[in-house]
């Protein structure tokens, strides 16, 4: 949906997937005379660094795994080469690698959220079976859910959030980290996509009970919604401290109205809420990625 805009827009466009590289792609950099000159090639099309505008970082492949003969010493040694050259370019990242390694930690998102702001519901991490059951003693109703996602591969058993009470067994928790939060009964479900300083957000309404909105269907759609004033405020303060360029918050709406935060996704999806509301993400997406940064001495992680 981007790439569309950007070719709309007469903006060239190079996709590469790290995975490629070495092998269907080619990279070249030299540092001589005190200057620094760069050059990638994939399918044909070469792109020298000094053209380069923007980099979307965009779920990339492990450098060289589709190699002739991968190993984690080709894959180091490649990822120095395309890093390296990346950031020796003077270009606008979405988002920054270092930046979107920090924003993917659950535990730092809550605490930047509450810095901002945002209304977050009381939260604990832990591997101690009696803080935890004391947690679910005081809130009654919570939640257990994953940190870091859906576990990788075909599990023989994967839990999705899940809403348990003070009776539930604990003593398994010193097995591993578990994140318990407290249950916010919602009537809707909120997709905030932050584009740069523009915001997208979309609501659909939830059924009676419902804990997790990316699972079953609730009969309702998506639809755009106002942001309120107060929420715009934080969100704009959470990316500048995350250094984010993109970022796509996740919020549960109470019987109050109160958005209440639940996580915020560096690499969050965004074609599903602009094709059930006709929202222009991916036209901002490309308006962002086809402009030229006008200070082009910092690199881009430190704005």
């Amino acid at each position: 949906m981007v790439v569309a805009k950007l070719h709309e827009a007469g903006a060239p466009v190079m996709r590469l997937d790290p995975a490629d590289l070495p092998g269907k792609a080619v990279l070249s950099a030299d540092y001589a005379h005190g200057d620094f000159n760069g050059h990638l090639s994939v399918n044909g099309h070469v792109l020298s660094m000094g053209g380069l505008r923007s980099v979307w970082m965009r779920r990339p492949g492990e450098p060289a795994a589709n190699a002739a003969h991968p190993s984690p010493w080709l894959t180091a040694e490649t990822r120095q080469a395309l890093y390296g050259m990346l950031h020796s370019a003077s270009t606008r990242w979405m988002n920054h690698p270092r930046n979107a390694d920090q924003a993917r930690l659950k535990p730092w998102q809550l605490r930047v959220a509450h810095l901002s702001g945002f209304a977050v519901p009381p939260t604990v991490f832990t591997t101690a079976p009696r803080l935890a059951q004391q947690f679910a003693q005081e809130h009654r109703d919570v939640v257990v859910k994953s940190a870091s996602g859906p576990p990788p591969g075909d599990p023989a058993l994967a839990l999705p959030t899940t809403l348990i009470g003070p009776d539930a067994d604990f003593s398994a928790v010193a097995a591993g980290p578990v994140l318990l939060q407290r249950y916010i009964p919602k009537r809707a479900d909120i997709r905030l996509t932050c584009v740069g300083t523009r915001l997208f957000a979309a609501r659909k309404t939830a059924e009676p009970g419902q804990v997790d909105g990316r699972y079953g269907d609730t009969g309702h759609a998506w639809e755009a919604v106002s942001v309120p004033e107060r929420i715009s405020k934080s969100v704009h303060d959470y990316v500048a401290l995350a250094g984010l360029a993109y970022a796509a918050f996740d919020f549960a709406e109470d019987e109050d109205g109160i958005w209440w935060f639940l996580e915020c996704n560096q690499g969050g999806q965004f074609g599903f809420v602009e094709l059930e509301t006709g929202q222009p993400i991916s036209e901002a997406l490309a308006l962002w990625l086809s402009q030229r940064r006008t200070d082009r001495r910092f690199p881009e992680g430190h704005w």
